[in-house]
């Protein structure tokens, strides 16, 4: 088995992270250790800061925490759900995924590809289109336990101008014992068949998510 390609589908975690609303801000402070010959930095970030995974205790009271998550919920095979023909902040219904549930199931990490990382860094990032319930719910359905999207979220975004419905998403997946992937990114790029994603956690004691390195790699088997 060899690694033909591999494809960053992570974002940049750094001052200029975009965060949810209310989350807080990325800082990172650098210490040059004088006489020493080496550096080290003090990194401050929310849970949920840049390309990210959401563990169930993340909604779910009592839930597993990211650290127990299995990891094998973080790698398989990627599927494409093409929706980036909906618009500011429309629902992505089941109308929407009934063409790729055949091809799920368990073990396959749904990836929602809107094409909103276009937007990353302005106000219209946050006026993602966004996945119903239903929708959700027919996904977790098929068995599918790990969804991401290259999105702020995979439900609406919410602020002092939109409150929406909540979170129904994430109570569906989380719910179902699977994790969300958020802020992902360069979809567009994987133009090859059958990816192979990771998007490993580090191993974070009794927390709620955690910032992952999410990449797409083409393999053969030779």
């Amino acid at each position: 088995m060899r690694v033909r390609r591999v494809v960053d589908l992570s974002l940049p975690l750094d001052a200029g992270t975009v965060v949810y609303p209310g989350d807080p801000a990325v800082d990172i402070e650098t210490f040059a250790v004088d006489g020493e010959g080496f550096t080290v930095s003090r990194l401050g970030f929310g849970s949920h800061a840049g390309t990210h995974a959401d563990a169930p205790l993340h909604f779910v009271a009592g839930g597993t925490p990211i650290d127990a998550v299995d990891p094998a919920l973080f790698v398989g095979r990627g599927l494409l759900v093409d929706v980036r023909h909906r618009g500011d902040r429309e629902p992505i219904t089941t109308d929407d995924v009934a063409p790729y549930l055949d091809a799920m199931g368990p073990s396959v990490i749904v990836l929602v590809q809107t094409g909103w990382t276009t937007h990353y860094g302005t106000p219209r990032y946050f006026d993602h289109p966004h996945l119903t319930e239903a929708a959700c719910q027919a996904i977790v359905d098929t068995g599918v336990r790990t969804v991401g999207v290259d999105a702020l979220s995979l439900d609406e975004t919410l602020d002092d101008v939109h409150h929406g419905l909540g979170w129904p998403c994430h109570r569906v997946v989380l719910g179902a014992g699977g994790v969300l992937l958020e802020n992902l990114a360069n979809l567009d790029r994987i133009d090859f068949a059958d990816p192979l994603v990771s998007a490993l956690p580090p191993r974070i004691t009794g927390v709620d998510g955690s910032p992952v390195r999410a990449v797409a790699l083409d393999v053969a088997v030779d």
